[in-house]
């Protein structure tokens, strides 16, 4: 049996002996694993850094830098991933990142001071920036065409389970047990996932001719990357506005060097010419403008619910939590919704559908029922894991199969930005209005206003959606037989 891409002229086959290819469901869960782990602690340290910073005996901001060095770590080792993988081999290093990662994890419950913490988080930060481009890849090189919507729908739900588990689990946490739990909780998890990956994740050799890893590249990404993630950070804590700009201008710099670098160099870091494959290039615009109101929307409602409404922690993660609901439901009917629907269609329905859910987030009252809330969030949530679960699916149509690892490392790479990059706008927002009315503390005009904009640039994606094929992911969802 042979796997093949979209584009069967120039794909080159991956042989894949019957006998012992897995069931897409566990490798999509090992994967999935994985992947919550990385994204539940870029999150998870929110609610205890008051706590680690009385232990650490410093000011609660500058506890800051233990979070955004996690990010950097991210944001400046992705794109190098899928050179990495291609180089030394895939399950390799993907059971390698999972290793760093937990021994990050052990550095991070025994780091005594600031300096300690940040330097464990570094080391975390590296073994995650390699688990969830490697992990979408492994999909992407292992199940059977016929399976990868229902793949790339499990592997989908971690995204939405970490970031908004996150805060409350770090909560629950540092109120009854101890803030050092965060990181021992991921020590059974990751060795469980090690083992895993041994015993079940199908043996996938390196290219057989490595190319020379793109130094040059590498650099000048990083500098883009970082400078740009954490000047958007620091103008939408409304801190350092001055300095937050000269980051800004500096990733800017950065980044326009390397499209030119780009241009001259045979194997680029980031590819950009996988840009010219049309529906990987429609997926990552259109899903870079969702990911903005994704990525806002776990920073503004626990803030809204708690200080707006003045629900306490735990009330107020019940509600966010409707969202992670919505997706693992959705997660089971997304195949036979795209089959019934295709891709173009359903995408550019339920975009409309998913932008409409968060901006009625804006009318939100505390005298709005418990139940009511948590049900339009549920369906916010549903919506959102059918939009990312087709993006996910259909960006990697027509890619060939030698430029899988290139694609999956640039669009996770982007995905991450424009998560952040959904965070930044949110507050930005949001001080904005606080600005304009002269209050001091957000109130409910000032975040009704937020996800009204951030609802607005998720909608604008709809001329993207149009410009997809009609037939676009046809032989991935079955939509033609349906029809």
């Amino acid at each position: 049996m042979t796997l093949s891409t979209g584009d069967e002229t120039a794909a080159s086959a991956v042989p894949v002996p019957a006998q012992v290819f897995p069931d897409y469901r566990v490798t999509s869960l090992i994967v999935a694993c994985a992947i919550f782990m990385e994204q539940l602690d870029a999150t998870v340290l929110a609610t205890a850094l008051p706590t680690m910073a009385r232990d650490f005996r410093v000011g609660a901001p500058s506890m800051s830098i233990a979070m955004t060095v996690y990010l950097l770590a991210l944001a400046i080792l992705i794109p190098a991933s899928g050179a990495v993988a291609e180089r030394f081999g895939i399950k390799r290093v993907f059971n390698t990142s999972i290793a760093v990662f937990v021994l990050g994890s052990i550095a991070c419950s025994f780091a005594g001071s600031l300096p300690a913490m940040v330097a464990a988080r570094l080391l975390q930060g590296t073994g995650g920036a390699m688990m969830a481009p490697i992990g979408r890849l492994i999909v992407l090189r292992t199940v059977e065409r016929r399976h990868l919507v229902s793949a790339m729908s499990w592997t989908l739900i971690p995204a939405f389970l970490g970031p908004l588990m996150g805060p409350p689990l770090g909560g629950f946490i540092v109120t009854y047990l101890d803030w050092h739990w965060i990181f021992y909780i991921n020590v059974p998890i990751g060795m469980l996932g090690y083992w895993l990956v041994r015993r079940y994740i199908l043996e996938i050799p390196a290219g057989a001719q490595p190319v020379r890893f793109d130094l040059a590249g590498f650099v000048l990404c990083g500098i883009s990357l970082g400078s740009l993630l954490f000047g958007f950070e620091m103008i939408g804590q409304g801190n350092a506005l001055a300095r937050a700009l000269v980051l800004i201008a500096v990733g800017g710099t950065a980044g326009l060097a390397y499209l030119s670098h780009a241009r001259r160099c045979r194997n680029p870091l980031l590819d950009l010419s996988l840009l010219q494959i049309g529906s990987f290039r429609l997926s990552v615009i259109a899903g870079s403008l969702m990911r903005v109101t994704q990525g806002a929307q776990p920073f503004l409602l626990p803030l809204m619910f708690q200080i707006g409404f003045g629900l306490s922690a735990v009330r107020s993660g019940e509600l966010v939590l409707a969202t992670t609901l919505g997706a693992i439901v959705m997660r089971s009917v997304t195949p036979g919704l795209l089959r019934r629907v295709g891709f173009r269609r359903g995408m550019l329905v339920n975009g409309v559908l998913s932008s409409l859910g968060y901006a009625v987030c804006a009318l939100f009252r505390p005298d709005w029922t418990f139940a009511l809330m948590f049900g339009l969030l549920f369906c916010c949530g549903a919506f959102m894991s059918f939009q990312f679960a087709a993006y996910n699916t259909v960006a990697y149509e027509a890619v060939p199969t030698e430029r899988v690892s290139a694609a999956s490392s640039m669009y996770t790479t982007l995905q991450q930005l424009m998560l952040s990059v959904g965070i930044c706008a949110g507050a930005l927002v949001l001080k904005l209005s606080m600005g304009v009315s002269g209050h001091a503390e957000p109130r409910l005009p000032d975040f009704s206003i937020a996800f009204v904009v951030v609802s607005l640039i998720s909608l604008s994606s709809i001329r993207w959606h149009l410009r997809f094929a009609a037939d676009a992911g046809h032989e991935l969802s079955g939509h033609r037989r349906a029809g």
